[in-house]
């Protein structure tokens, strides 16, 4: 489904509103979900998945996602690589399911429920959550109803919000309403600050860097072992570098 389509033609839910699903290796369709879909991973779903994986962040990129490119795209985007065979089946999913369940994606925990805002949401038409039905999903009417609220509890959906929001507040900035597109340089200081954690922090800590900012002591050990931390750092020095807010302060001698 495009976007417009989901804001004109799905039924909005609010966090109470009930529907009924299931999902279990008892199901025919169980790992169907899984295979040969596009799931867009955001940088908190990166910074989960590699670090469960034990791996750098550069190393997990290259190996297990993809970074395409479209005419309209604004910014650079990351989606999980699927594998290579027919079936075309997450690297992650065995038979018995997925081998990364507590770190996997907020779209994969998050089925059958999406998520949209309108670009300019008005008091009575902002955020709502919606019902993804596939044929080849048969989870829905299964089990007892739960609420929307209750779904997203469940699923530990919540710790992936809170960690998206600056992530989301980035994207949905003004400046990407206008005309002007990023640098090669640019696009790559956006894709190391969201996605490539681990060489934003090489950055921070082998460049000059620290001697340009003044950025709290505490701040900067929290920064060295802090993958949250960073990842929060990383969407103010966007903001300060892209948009020209001062979300950083300059330190006046450079030094």
């Amino acid at each position: 489904m495009t976007c417009d389509t989901i804001l004109s033609e799905c039924p909005r839910m609010t966090l109470d509103d009930r529907f009924t699903f299931r999902c279990g290796p008892d199901l025919d369709c169980f790992g169907d979900c899984c295979r040969d879909v596009t799931i867009v991973l955001t940088p908190y779903d990166v910074l989960r998945m590699r670090r469960a994986l034990h791996m750098d962040s550069s190393e997990f990129l290259e190996k297990h996602t993809l970074s395409p490119t479209a005419p309209a795209q604004k910014f650079p985007i990351v989606i999980l690589r699927m594998n290579d065979d027919e079936g075309k089946q997450c690297p992650f999913v065995s038979e018995r399911g997925c081998g990364i369940y507590t770190d996997r994606p907020w779209a994969c925990r998050m089925y059958p429920l999406g998520a949209a805002e309108p670009k300019s949401p008005a008091p009575d038409n902002g955020a709502f959550h919606f019902v993804v039905h596939e044929e080849l999903c048969h989870g829905h009417g299964q089990d007892c109803p739960v609420s929307v609220r209750d779904w997203i509890a469940r699923q530990g959906a919540e710790e992936f919000e809170m960690m998206s929001t600056g992530f989301k507040e980035l994207t949905l900035h003004s400046f990407w309403d206008g005309d002007q597109e990023l640098t090669a340089q640019q696009a790559d200081m956006f894709y190391m600050a969201c996605y490539d954690l681990d060489r934003f922090r090489r950055f921070v800590f082998e460049s000059r860097f620290l001697q340009l900012f003044e950025i709290d002591e505490a701040r900067v050990e929290a920064l060295r072992c802090d993958d949250e931390e960073l990842l929060e750092f990383g969407m103010q020095w966007l903001r300060f570098c892209l948009f020209g807010e001062r979300s950083l302060r300059v330190k006046r001698n450079g030094k």
